[in-house]
Protein backbone atom coordinates (compact mmCIF):
# COMPACT_ATOMS: atom_id res chain seq x y z
CA UNK A 1 0.00 0.00 0.00
CA UNK A 2 2.83 2.37 0.91
CA UNK A 3 4.62 1.42 -2.26
CA UNK A 4 1.49 2.12 -4.38
CA UNK A 5 0.97 5.52 -2.75
CA UNK A 6 4.62 6.33 -3.35
CA UNK A 7 4.23 5.49 -7.06
CA UNK A 8 1.11 7.66 -7.33
CA UNK A 9 2.87 10.51 -5.57
CA UNK A 10 5.82 10.29 -7.95
CA UNK A 11 3.41 10.13 -10.92
CA UNK A 12 1.59 13.29 -9.89
CA UNK A 13 4.90 15.03 -9.24
CA UNK A 14 6.09 14.11 -12.74
CA UNK A 15 2.76 15.22 -14.25
CA UNK A 16 2.93 18.56 -12.39
CA UNK A 17 6.55 19.07 -13.49
CA UNK A 18 5.71 18.39 -17.15
CA UNK A 19 2.69 20.68 -16.97
CA UNK A 20 4.77 23.51 -15.52
CA UNK A 21 7.42 22.91 -18.15
CA UNK A 22 4.79 23.07 -20.89
CA UNK A 23 3.37 26.32 -19.52
CA UNK A 24 6.89 27.70 -19.24
CA UNK A 25 7.66 26.86 -22.87
CA UNK A 26 4.38 28.39 -24.03
CA UNK A 27 5.11 31.56 -22.07
CA UNK A 28 8.27 32.07 -24.08
CA UNK A 29 6.22 33.09 -27.13
CA UNK A 30 4.33 36.27 -27.91
CA UNK A 31 1.46 35.69 -30.36
CA UNK A 32 0.32 38.14 -33.04
CA UNK A 33 -2.91 38.00 -35.05
CA UNK A 34 -2.85 39.71 -38.49
CA UNK A 35 -6.57 40.43 -38.17
CA UNK A 36 -6.11 42.54 -35.07
CA UNK A 37 -3.82 45.22 -36.53
CA UNK A 38 -4.67 48.91 -36.95
CA UNK A 39 -3.71 48.88 -40.63
CA UNK A 40 -4.18 46.15 -43.29
CA UNK A 41 -1.32 43.65 -43.27
CA UNK A 42 -2.80 40.80 -45.34
CA UNK A 43 -1.25 40.97 -48.79
CA UNK A 44 -2.76 39.75 -52.06
CA UNK A 45 -6.26 41.16 -51.59
CA UNK A 46 -7.67 43.77 -53.95
CA UNK A 47 -10.34 44.62 -51.39
CA UNK A 48 -9.27 45.24 -47.80
CA UNK A 49 -12.77 46.05 -46.56
CA UNK A 50 -16.30 44.63 -46.95
CA UNK A 51 -15.05 41.12 -46.24
CA UNK A 52 -17.10 38.40 -44.57
CA UNK A 53 -14.31 36.02 -43.66
CA UNK A 54 -10.87 36.58 -42.23
CA UNK A 55 -9.02 35.66 -45.40
CA UNK A 56 -11.54 36.10 -48.25
CA UNK A 57 -10.38 37.18 -51.72
CA UNK A 58 -13.63 38.83 -52.90
CA UNK A 59 -15.70 41.49 -51.10
CA UNK A 60 -19.07 40.63 -49.55
CA UNK A 61 -20.98 42.39 -52.34
CA UNK A 62 -19.63 39.82 -54.81
CA UNK A 63 -21.69 37.05 -53.22
CA UNK A 64 -24.79 38.34 -55.00
CA UNK A 65 -22.88 38.94 -58.22
CA UNK A 66 -20.86 35.79 -58.97
CA UNK A 67 -21.86 32.13 -59.13
CA UNK A 68 -21.89 30.21 -55.85
CA UNK A 69 -18.94 28.07 -56.93
CA UNK A 70 -16.82 31.18 -57.50
CA UNK A 71 -17.92 32.70 -54.21
CA UNK A 72 -17.09 29.55 -52.26
CA UNK A 73 -13.64 29.32 -53.85
CA UNK A 74 -12.98 32.99 -53.11
CA UNK A 75 -12.94 32.13 -49.41
CA UNK A 76 -9.84 30.01 -49.94
CA UNK A 77 -6.65 31.95 -49.22
CA UNK A 78 -4.70 31.33 -52.46
CA UNK A 79 -2.14 34.08 -53.07
CA UNK A 80 -2.59 35.72 -49.68
CA UNK A 81 0.40 36.36 -47.44
CA UNK A 82 1.51 38.23 -44.34
CA UNK A 83 4.83 40.05 -44.06
CA UNK A 84 6.69 41.06 -40.91
CA UNK A 85 10.09 41.91 -39.46
CA UNK A 86 11.59 39.73 -36.76
CA UNK A 87 14.92 38.68 -35.32
CA UNK A 88 13.48 35.74 -33.43
CA UNK A 89 15.50 32.49 -33.53
CA UNK A 90 12.18 30.63 -33.46
CA UNK A 91 8.94 31.45 -35.25
CA UNK A 92 5.71 29.51 -34.85
CA UNK A 93 2.54 29.65 -36.89
CA UNK A 94 -0.71 28.15 -35.62
CA UNK A 95 -3.92 28.25 -37.61
CA UNK A 96 -7.24 26.54 -38.30
CA UNK A 97 -8.68 25.62 -41.70
CA UNK A 98 -12.23 24.56 -42.58
CA UNK A 99 -11.79 22.20 -45.54
CA UNK A 100 -10.11 18.90 -46.33
CA UNK A 101 -6.39 18.89 -45.62
CA UNK A 102 -5.24 17.41 -48.94
CA UNK A 103 -6.33 16.08 -52.33
CA UNK A 104 -5.51 12.92 -54.26
CA UNK A 105 -3.23 14.77 -56.68
CA UNK A 106 -1.99 17.61 -54.44
CA UNK A 107 -0.14 17.25 -51.12
CA UNK A 108 -1.38 18.46 -47.77
CA UNK A 109 1.48 20.97 -47.62
CA UNK A 110 0.16 22.65 -50.80
CA UNK A 111 -3.56 22.46 -50.07
CA UNK A 112 -3.42 23.46 -46.41
CA UNK A 113 0.18 24.35 -45.57
CA UNK A 114 1.95 27.66 -45.14
CA UNK A 115 5.35 28.69 -46.51
CA UNK A 116 7.87 31.16 -45.02
CA UNK A 117 10.55 33.15 -46.85
CA UNK A 118 13.09 35.59 -45.43
CA UNK A 119 14.74 38.58 -47.11
CA UNK A 120 18.12 39.63 -45.72
CA UNK A 121 19.57 43.14 -45.44
CA UNK A 122 20.87 43.02 -49.03
CA UNK A 123 17.55 41.97 -50.55
CA UNK A 124 18.41 38.29 -51.00
CA UNK A 125 15.54 35.81 -50.59
CA UNK A 126 15.93 32.80 -48.29
CA UNK A 127 13.49 29.88 -47.82
CA UNK A 128 12.79 28.65 -44.28
CA UNK A 129 12.25 25.00 -43.33
CA UNK A 130 9.72 23.98 -40.68
CA UNK A 131 8.46 21.09 -38.64
CA UNK A 132 4.69 20.85 -39.02
CA UNK A 133 1.77 19.04 -37.41
CA UNK A 134 -1.62 18.81 -39.11
CA UNK A 135 -4.20 18.48 -36.36
CA UNK A 136 -7.40 20.36 -35.58
CA UNK A 137 -5.02 23.29 -35.17
CA UNK A 138 -2.16 23.18 -37.68
CA UNK A 139 1.24 24.27 -36.41
CA UNK A 140 4.42 25.15 -38.29
CA UNK A 141 7.56 25.60 -36.18
CA UNK A 142 10.68 27.30 -37.57
CA UNK A 143 13.66 26.72 -35.28
CA UNK A 144 17.33 27.61 -35.48
CA UNK A 145 16.80 30.80 -37.48
CA UNK A 146 20.04 32.77 -37.77
CA UNK A 147 20.84 36.28 -38.95
CA UNK A 148 23.85 37.73 -40.74
CA UNK A 149 24.08 40.83 -38.59
CA UNK A 150 22.98 42.17 -35.23
CA UNK A 151 20.15 44.31 -36.61
CA UNK A 152 17.42 44.69 -34.03
CA UNK A 153 14.81 44.18 -36.74
CA UNK A 154 16.30 40.98 -38.10
CA UNK A 155 14.94 39.96 -41.51
CA UNK A 156 11.83 40.72 -43.50
CA UNK A 157 9.65 37.60 -43.55
CA UNK A 158 6.70 36.73 -45.76
CA UNK A 159 4.32 33.93 -44.84
CA UNK A 160 2.30 32.51 -47.76
CA UNK A 161 -1.08 31.06 -46.79
CA UNK A 162 -2.81 27.83 -47.94
CA UNK A 163 -3.69 27.55 -51.63
CA UNK A 164 -6.82 25.42 -51.39
CA UNK A 165 -8.29 25.89 -47.95
CA UNK A 166 -10.20 28.46 -45.92
CA UNK A 167 -8.28 29.92 -42.98
CA UNK A 168 -10.55 30.81 -40.06
CA UNK A 169 -7.87 31.67 -37.49
CA UNK A 170 -4.12 32.35 -37.62
CA UNK A 171 -1.48 33.62 -35.19
CA UNK A 172 2.27 34.06 -35.49
CA UNK A 173 4.43 33.50 -32.42
CA UNK A 174 7.96 34.71 -31.70
CA UNK A 175 10.23 34.50 -28.66
CA UNK A 176 9.14 37.00 -26.05
CA UNK A 177 12.51 38.76 -26.10
CA UNK A 178 12.51 39.10 -29.91
CA UNK A 179 11.52 41.98 -32.16
CA UNK A 180 8.33 41.63 -34.21
CA UNK A 181 6.54 44.10 -36.47
CA UNK A 182 3.94 43.52 -39.17
CA UNK A 183 4.57 45.26 -42.51
CA UNK A 184 1.54 47.16 -43.85
CA UNK A 185 0.13 46.37 -47.28
CA UNK A 186 1.93 48.34 -50.00
CA UNK A 187 0.36 51.24 -51.87
CA UNK A 188 1.93 49.93 -55.09
CA UNK A 189 -0.51 48.86 -57.81
CA UNK A 190 -0.82 45.06 -58.07
CA UNK A 191 -0.54 42.52 -60.85
CA UNK A 192 -4.01 40.97 -61.03
CA UNK A 193 -4.46 37.34 -62.07
CA UNK A 194 -7.83 36.00 -63.23
CA UNK A 195 -7.68 32.29 -63.92
CA UNK A 196 -8.35 28.66 -63.12
CA UNK A 197 -7.12 25.97 -60.73
CA UNK A 198 -3.64 26.37 -62.23
CA UNK A 199 -3.65 30.02 -61.22
CA UNK A 200 -5.10 29.16 -57.82
CA UNK A 201 -2.10 26.91 -57.23
CA UNK A 202 -2.84 23.32 -58.27
CA UNK A 203 -0.70 21.30 -57.88
CA UNK A 204 2.18 23.06 -56.12
CA UNK A 205 3.83 21.16 -53.27
CA UNK A 206 3.74 24.24 -51.02
CA UNK A 207 2.25 27.76 -51.34
CA UNK A 208 5.48 29.51 -52.32
CA UNK A 209 5.68 27.35 -55.45
CA UNK A 210 2.35 28.45 -56.99
CA UNK A 211 3.28 30.40 -60.12
CA UNK A 212 1.56 33.57 -58.95
CA UNK A 213 3.52 33.46 -55.71
CA UNK A 214 6.77 32.79 -57.60
CA UNK A 215 6.11 35.91 -59.68
CA UNK A 216 5.49 37.88 -56.50
CA UNK A 217 8.65 36.52 -54.86
CA UNK A 218 10.90 37.19 -57.84
CA UNK A 219 9.52 40.53 -59.09
CA UNK A 220 8.27 41.67 -55.66
CA UNK A 221 5.25 43.38 -57.13
CA UNK A 222 1.99 42.92 -55.22
CA UNK A 223 -0.02 40.11 -56.82
CA UNK A 224 -3.77 39.53 -56.51
CA UNK A 225 -4.70 35.90 -57.20
CA UNK A 226 -8.25 35.51 -58.49
CA UNK A 227 -7.80 31.95 -59.69
CA UNK A 228 -10.89 29.78 -59.14
CA UNK A 229 -10.55 26.05 -59.57
CA UNK A 230 -12.72 24.89 -62.48
CA UNK A 231 -14.45 28.28 -62.59
CA UNK A 232 -12.29 30.68 -64.57
CA UNK A 233 -15.02 31.17 -67.14
CA UNK A 234 -14.30 34.69 -68.50
CA UNK A 235 -17.61 35.87 -67.06
CA UNK A 236 -18.83 39.43 -67.31
CA UNK A 237 -19.43 39.61 -63.56
CA UNK A 238 -15.81 38.84 -62.83
CA UNK A 239 -14.53 41.39 -65.35
CA UNK A 240 -16.70 44.02 -63.67
CA UNK A 241 -15.05 43.18 -60.36
CA UNK A 242 -11.61 43.23 -61.96
CA UNK A 243 -12.34 46.70 -63.33
CA UNK A 244 -12.71 47.99 -59.76
CA UNK A 245 -9.06 47.20 -59.07
CA UNK A 246 -6.46 49.88 -59.71
CA UNK A 247 -4.11 47.38 -61.33
CA UNK A 248 -0.63 47.69 -62.72
CA UNK A 249 -1.29 44.79 -65.10
CA UNK A 250 -4.14 42.33 -65.71
CA UNK A 251 -3.24 38.70 -66.48
CA UNK A 252 -6.19 36.80 -68.04
CA UNK A 253 -5.47 33.05 -67.96
CA UNK A 254 -8.81 31.21 -68.12
CA UNK A 255 -8.56 28.93 -71.16
CA UNK A 256 -7.99 25.64 -69.26
CA UNK A 257 -11.62 26.03 -68.08
CA UNK A 258 -12.91 26.94 -71.56
CA UNK A 259 -12.31 23.76 -73.57
CA UNK A 260 -15.14 21.68 -75.01
CA UNK A 261 -18.59 23.31 -75.14
CA UNK A 262 -17.30 26.62 -73.71
CA UNK A 263 -14.78 27.14 -76.53
CA UNK A 264 -17.38 28.75 -78.77
CA UNK A 265 -17.89 31.70 -76.40
CA UNK A 266 -14.20 32.49 -75.72
CA UNK A 267 -13.77 35.23 -78.33
CA UNK A 268 -16.97 37.08 -77.42
CA UNK A 269 -16.33 36.91 -73.69
CA UNK A 270 -12.72 38.07 -74.02
CA UNK A 271 -13.62 41.04 -76.22
CA UNK A 272 -16.43 42.05 -73.86
CA UNK A 273 -14.22 41.58 -70.82
CA UNK A 274 -11.39 43.69 -72.22
CA UNK A 275 -13.83 46.45 -73.11
CA UNK A 276 -15.16 46.40 -69.54
CA UNK A 277 -11.62 46.79 -68.22
CA UNK A 278 -10.78 49.53 -70.70
CA UNK A 279 -13.82 51.55 -69.65
CA UNK A 280 -12.29 51.89 -66.19
CA UNK A 281 -8.55 51.33 -66.56
CA UNK A 282 -5.60 52.00 -68.86
CA UNK A 283 -3.54 49.20 -67.29
CA UNK A 284 -2.01 46.75 -69.78
CA UNK A 285 -3.87 43.47 -70.30
CA UNK A 286 -2.10 40.17 -70.98
CA UNK A 287 -4.15 37.43 -72.67
CA UNK A 288 -2.76 33.96 -72.09
CA UNK A 289 -3.21 30.84 -74.18
CA UNK A 290 -3.94 27.36 -72.85
CA UNK A 291 -0.56 25.86 -71.87
CA UNK A 292 -1.52 22.46 -73.31
CA UNK A 293 -1.60 18.93 -71.90
CA UNK A 294 1.30 16.57 -71.32
CA UNK A 295 -0.43 13.72 -73.15
CA UNK A 296 -1.15 15.66 -76.32
CA UNK A 297 1.30 13.53 -78.30
CA UNK A 298 -0.47 10.32 -77.30
CA UNK A 299 -4.03 11.69 -77.53
CA UNK A 300 -5.01 13.63 -80.62
CA UNK A 301 -8.38 14.66 -79.19
CA UNK A 302 -6.61 16.29 -76.24
CA UNK A 303 -4.44 18.36 -78.54
CA UNK A 304 -7.41 19.38 -80.71
CA UNK A 305 -9.37 20.62 -77.66
CA UNK A 306 -6.81 23.11 -76.39
CA UNK A 307 -5.76 24.28 -79.87
CA UNK A 308 -9.38 25.13 -80.65
CA UNK A 309 -9.54 27.23 -77.47
CA UNK A 310 -6.29 29.00 -78.32
CA UNK A 311 -7.55 29.79 -81.82
CA UNK A 312 -10.60 31.50 -80.35
CA UNK A 313 -8.43 33.54 -78.00
CA UNK A 314 -6.24 34.68 -80.86
CA UNK A 315 -9.35 35.66 -82.82
CA UNK A 316 -10.33 37.87 -79.89
CA UNK A 317 -6.85 39.37 -79.75
CA UNK A 318 -6.92 40.13 -83.49
CA UNK A 319 -10.32 41.81 -83.13
CA UNK A 320 -9.08 43.98 -80.26
CA UNK A 321 -5.98 45.03 -82.19
CA UNK A 322 -8.12 45.80 -85.26
CA UNK A 323 -10.33 48.01 -83.10
CA UNK A 324 -7.18 49.76 -81.83
CA UNK A 325 -7.70 48.80 -78.19
CA UNK A 326 -4.40 49.89 -76.66
CA UNK A 327 -2.24 47.99 -74.21
CA UNK A 328 -3.32 44.43 -75.01
CA UNK A 329 -0.57 41.79 -75.03
CA UNK A 330 -0.45 38.07 -75.78
CA UNK A 331 1.34 35.03 -74.29
CA UNK A 332 1.36 31.83 -76.34
CA UNK A 333 1.54 28.18 -75.36
CA UNK A 334 4.97 28.09 -76.96
CA UNK A 335 6.06 31.07 -74.84
CA UNK A 336 5.05 29.16 -71.71
CA UNK A 337 6.89 26.09 -72.98
CA UNK A 338 6.05 23.44 -70.39
CA UNK A 339 8.28 20.38 -70.61
CA UNK A 340 7.04 16.77 -70.71
CA UNK A 341 7.41 16.17 -66.97
CA UNK A 342 5.94 19.50 -65.87
CA UNK A 343 2.51 18.23 -64.81
CA UNK A 344 1.16 15.89 -62.15
CA UNK A 345 -1.60 14.15 -64.12
CA UNK A 346 -1.23 15.81 -67.49
CA UNK A 347 -3.33 18.86 -66.54
CA UNK A 348 -2.00 20.63 -63.43
CA UNK A 349 1.64 21.74 -63.10
CA UNK A 350 3.93 20.24 -60.51
CA UNK A 351 6.69 22.43 -59.01
CA UNK A 352 8.75 22.13 -62.21
CA UNK A 353 5.79 23.25 -64.27
CA UNK A 354 4.98 26.07 -61.88
CA UNK A 355 8.53 27.40 -62.21
CA UNK A 356 8.41 27.17 -66.01
CA UNK A 357 5.01 28.87 -66.00
CA UNK A 358 6.34 31.67 -63.78
CA UNK A 359 9.53 32.10 -65.82
CA UNK A 360 7.55 32.70 -69.01
CA UNK A 361 5.27 35.16 -67.25
CA UNK A 362 8.18 37.04 -65.67
CA UNK A 363 9.87 37.45 -69.04
CA UNK A 364 6.67 38.88 -70.53
CA UNK A 365 5.86 41.06 -67.52
CA UNK A 366 9.30 42.65 -67.64
CA UNK A 367 8.74 43.41 -71.32
CA UNK A 368 5.29 44.93 -70.76
CA UNK A 369 6.31 46.97 -67.69
CA UNK A 370 9.67 47.99 -69.18
CA UNK A 371 11.73 46.36 -66.45
CA UNK A 372 14.70 45.34 -68.54
CA UNK A 373 17.40 45.40 -65.89
CA UNK A 374 20.54 43.45 -66.69
CA UNK A 375 22.66 40.41 -65.86
CA UNK A 376 25.14 41.87 -63.36
CA UNK A 377 24.44 42.74 -59.73
CA UNK A 378 24.38 46.52 -60.26
CA UNK A 379 21.58 46.16 -62.83
CA UNK A 380 19.41 43.57 -61.05
CA UNK A 381 16.79 45.37 -58.94
CA UNK A 382 16.67 44.45 -55.26
CA UNK A 383 15.66 45.83 -51.89
CA UNK A 384 17.98 46.59 -48.97
CA UNK A 385 17.85 47.19 -45.23
CA UNK A 386 21.40 48.16 -44.31
CA UNK A 387 20.71 51.38 -42.37
CA UNK A 388 18.78 51.86 -39.09
CA UNK A 389 15.90 53.67 -40.84
CA UNK A 390 13.02 51.62 -42.30
CA UNK A 391 13.80 51.39 -46.04
CA UNK A 392 10.43 49.92 -47.06
CA UNK A 393 8.54 52.41 -44.90
CA UNK A 394 10.33 55.27 -46.66
CA UNK A 395 9.45 53.73 -50.04
CA UNK A 396 5.79 53.69 -49.00
CA UNK A 397 6.09 57.31 -47.83
CA UNK A 398 7.33 58.27 -51.30
CA UNK A 399 4.39 56.48 -52.97
CA UNK A 400 1.95 58.18 -50.62
CA UNK A 401 3.53 61.61 -51.16
CA UNK A 402 3.45 61.20 -54.94
CA UNK A 403 -0.24 60.27 -54.81
CA UNK A 404 -1.23 63.57 -53.17
CA UNK A 405 1.39 65.94 -54.58
CA UNK A 406 2.94 65.74 -58.06
CA UNK A 407 6.57 66.92 -57.90
CA UNK A 408 8.07 69.41 -60.30
CA UNK A 409 11.59 68.29 -59.35
CA UNK A 410 12.74 64.85 -58.19
CA UNK A 411 16.03 64.20 -56.41
CA UNK A 412 17.06 60.52 -56.58
CA UNK A 413 20.03 59.03 -54.78
CA UNK A 414 21.61 57.60 -51.65
CA UNK A 415 22.26 59.07 -48.19
CA UNK A 416 23.87 62.20 -49.71
CA UNK A 417 20.43 63.10 -51.10
CA UNK A 418 18.45 61.45 -48.29
CA UNK A 419 20.06 63.53 -45.53
CA UNK A 420 20.14 66.80 -47.47
CA UNK A 421 16.55 67.97 -46.71
CA UNK A 422 13.04 67.96 -48.18
CA UNK A 423 10.05 65.61 -48.23
CA UNK A 424 9.56 62.89 -47.19
CA UNK A 425 11.09 64.50 -44.10
CA UNK A 426 13.80 62.80 -42.07
CA UNK A 427 15.00 63.85 -38.63
CA UNK A 428 18.56 64.16 -39.95
CA UNK A 429 19.04 67.08 -42.36
CA UNK A 430 22.59 68.16 -43.12
CA UNK A 431 21.87 70.91 -45.62
CA UNK A 432 18.47 72.42 -44.92
CA UNK A 433 19.45 76.01 -45.66
CA UNK A 434 21.01 75.14 -49.01
CA UNK A 435 17.95 73.06 -49.96
CA UNK A 436 15.56 75.86 -49.10
CA UNK A 437 17.60 78.42 -51.04
CA UNK A 438 17.85 76.16 -54.11
CA UNK A 439 14.25 74.93 -54.27
CA UNK A 440 12.25 77.71 -52.61
CA UNK A 441 8.71 77.84 -53.99
CA UNK A 442 9.07 74.57 -55.94
CA UNK A 443 7.48 71.17 -55.32
CA UNK A 444 10.47 68.88 -54.80
CA UNK A 445 10.45 65.25 -53.66
CA UNK A 446 13.49 63.69 -52.04
CA UNK A 447 13.94 60.11 -53.29
CA UNK A 448 17.28 59.65 -51.55
CA UNK A 449 17.67 56.46 -49.49
CA UNK A 450 20.62 55.91 -47.17
CA UNK A 451 22.98 53.07 -48.20
CA UNK A 452 21.34 52.66 -51.62
CA UNK A 453 23.30 51.17 -54.48
CA UNK A 454 22.31 51.38 -58.15
CA UNK A 455 20.34 48.13 -57.91
CA UNK A 456 18.31 49.47 -54.99
CA UNK A 457 17.38 52.65 -56.87
CA UNK A 458 16.40 50.48 -59.83
CA UNK A 459 14.04 48.48 -57.58
CA UNK A 460 12.38 51.64 -56.33
CA UNK A 461 11.88 52.95 -59.85
CA UNK A 462 10.39 49.64 -60.98
CA UNK A 463 8.06 49.76 -57.97
CA UNK A 464 6.32 53.01 -58.67
CA UNK A 465 8.36 55.92 -57.32
CA UNK A 466 8.33 57.70 -60.69
CA UNK A 467 4.81 56.71 -61.76
CA UNK A 468 1.65 58.80 -61.90
CA UNK A 469 3.14 62.24 -62.52
CA UNK A 470 5.25 64.22 -65.00
CA UNK A 471 8.28 65.92 -63.52
CA UNK A 472 10.04 68.87 -65.10
CA UNK A 473 13.52 67.90 -63.85
CA UNK A 474 15.03 64.72 -62.37
CA UNK A 475 18.45 64.69 -60.69
CA UNK A 476 20.27 61.40 -60.08
CA UNK A 477 23.26 60.92 -57.75
CA UNK A 478 24.16 57.27 -57.16
CA UNK A 479 27.12 54.89 -57.20
CA UNK A 480 29.27 55.67 -54.16
CA UNK A 481 27.89 52.74 -52.16
CA UNK A 482 28.81 50.36 -54.98
CA UNK A 483 32.49 51.31 -54.77
CA UNK A 484 33.49 48.70 -52.12
CA UNK A 485 31.62 45.89 -53.88
CA UNK A 486 31.74 46.35 -57.66
CA UNK A 487 34.18 47.02 -60.48
CA UNK A 488 34.31 50.36 -62.25
CA UNK A 489 32.52 48.99 -65.32
CA UNK A 490 29.82 47.38 -63.18
CA UNK A 491 29.16 50.70 -61.46
CA UNK A 492 28.97 52.57 -64.76
CA UNK A 493 26.61 49.96 -66.19
CA UNK A 494 24.44 50.28 -63.10
CA UNK A 495 24.19 54.07 -63.32
CA UNK A 496 23.40 53.92 -67.05
CA UNK A 497 20.74 51.26 -66.40
CA UNK A 498 19.10 53.49 -63.78
CA UNK A 499 19.25 56.49 -66.14
CA UNK A 500 17.46 54.47 -68.85
CA UNK A 501 14.78 53.38 -66.39
CA UNK A 502 14.20 57.01 -65.39
CA UNK A 503 14.02 58.09 -69.01
CA UNK A 504 11.39 55.42 -69.80
CA UNK A 505 9.15 56.54 -66.94
CA UNK A 506 9.77 60.28 -67.21
CA UNK A 507 10.35 60.79 -70.95
CA UNK A 508 9.61 64.51 -70.93
CA UNK A 509 11.72 65.39 -67.88
CA UNK A 510 15.13 67.04 -68.08
CA UNK A 511 17.38 64.30 -66.73
CA UNK A 512 20.51 65.49 -64.89
CA UNK A 513 23.07 62.86 -63.91
CA UNK A 514 25.53 63.92 -61.19
CA UNK A 515 28.95 62.33 -61.19
CA UNK A 516 29.87 60.37 -58.05
CA UNK A 517 31.02 62.88 -55.43
CA UNK A 518 34.70 62.86 -54.49
CA UNK A 519 35.34 60.60 -51.51
CA UNK A 520 38.28 60.50 -49.13
CA UNK A 521 41.08 58.23 -50.42
CA UNK A 522 39.01 57.26 -53.48
CA UNK A 523 39.38 60.44 -55.52
CA UNK A 524 41.43 58.96 -58.36
CA UNK A 525 39.17 55.96 -58.87
CA UNK A 526 36.05 58.10 -58.81
CA UNK A 527 37.54 60.54 -61.29
CA UNK A 528 38.20 57.66 -63.69
CA UNK A 529 34.66 56.26 -63.29
CA UNK A 530 33.09 59.67 -63.83
CA UNK A 531 35.09 60.28 -67.00
CA UNK A 532 33.90 57.02 -68.56
CA UNK A 533 30.36 57.58 -67.28
CA UNK A 534 30.27 60.96 -69.01
CA UNK A 535 31.37 59.32 -72.27
CA UNK A 536 28.60 56.72 -72.11
CA UNK A 537 25.91 59.23 -71.16
CA UNK A 538 26.83 61.34 -74.18
CA UNK A 539 24.80 58.94 -76.29
CA UNK A 540 21.67 59.59 -74.20
CA UNK A 541 19.51 62.70 -73.97
CA UNK A 542 20.76 63.59 -70.49
CA UNK A 543 22.95 66.26 -68.92
CA UNK A 544 26.04 65.21 -66.99
CA UNK A 545 27.05 67.43 -64.07
CA UNK A 546 30.53 67.26 -62.53
CA UNK A 547 30.56 68.52 -58.93
CA UNK A 548 34.17 67.60 -58.20
CA UNK A 549 35.65 71.04 -59.04
CA UNK A 550 33.69 72.74 -56.24
CA UNK A 551 34.35 69.99 -53.66
CA UNK A 552 38.10 69.38 -54.11
CA UNK A 553 41.39 71.23 -53.63
CA UNK A 554 44.79 70.83 -55.27
CA UNK A 555 45.47 67.60 -57.17
CA UNK A 556 41.78 66.70 -56.94
CA UNK A 557 41.92 65.82 -53.24
CA UNK A 558 38.67 66.14 -51.31
CA UNK A 559 38.18 69.40 -49.39
CA UNK A 560 37.45 67.99 -45.93
CA UNK A 561 36.12 71.34 -44.72
CA UNK A 562 33.06 70.69 -46.94
CA UNK A 563 32.29 67.24 -45.53
CA UNK A 564 31.19 65.69 -42.27
CA UNK A 565 33.10 62.44 -42.66
CA UNK A 566 34.90 62.43 -46.00
CA UNK A 567 31.73 61.26 -47.74
CA UNK A 568 28.67 63.25 -46.66
CA UNK A 569 28.65 67.02 -47.29
CA UNK A 570 28.06 69.47 -44.46
CA UNK A 571 25.97 72.61 -44.84
CA UNK A 572 28.83 74.43 -46.56
CA UNK A 573 29.31 71.52 -48.95
CA UNK A 574 25.63 71.46 -49.83
CA UNK A 575 25.79 75.21 -50.50
CA UNK A 576 28.52 74.54 -53.08
CA UNK A 577 26.41 71.81 -54.67
CA UNK A 578 23.29 73.99 -54.70
CA UNK A 579 25.15 76.81 -56.44
CA UNK A 580 26.03 74.46 -59.30
CA UNK A 581 22.59 72.85 -59.58
CA UNK A 582 20.79 76.19 -59.66
CA UNK A 583 21.90 76.61 -63.27
CA UNK A 584 20.12 73.36 -64.25
CA UNK A 585 16.65 73.96 -62.85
Amino acid sequence: MVSLMKVKKEYWFLFFFLLCSFVSVQAQYVWKNPQEQDVPVIRGRAWQHDLQGSYDRLPSKAQEKVRKAVWDLSQQSAGLSVAFYSNSPEIKVKYVVKGNRGMVHMPVTGVSGVDLYATDKNGRSRWCAAKYVFGDTITYTYRGLTYEDSSNKGYEYELFLPLYNTVSFLEIGVREDAFFQFIPVSKEKPLVIYGTSIAQGACASRPGMAWGNIIHRELEHPVVNLGFSGNGKLEKEMFELLAEIDAQLYLIDCLPNMVGADTAVIADRVVEGVRILRARSNAPILLVEHSGYMNEYTSKSTEVSYRAANKQLHNAYDALIKDQIAGVYYLTKEDIGLSMDAMVEGVHPNDLGMQQYADSYIKKIKEVLKEKGGEIATTIPCKQQRDPYDWMARHEQVLALNSVSAPEIVMIGNSIIHYWAGEPFHSRQNGGKAWEKLFKGREVHNLGFGWDKTENVLWRIYHGELDGFRAKTVFLLIGTNNLPFNSDNEIIDGIVCVAKAIRERQPSAQLRILGILPRKEMEDRIRKINAELQNQLAEMSVTYIDLAPVLTKEKGRIDLSLFLDGLHPNEKGYERIADVLSAFL
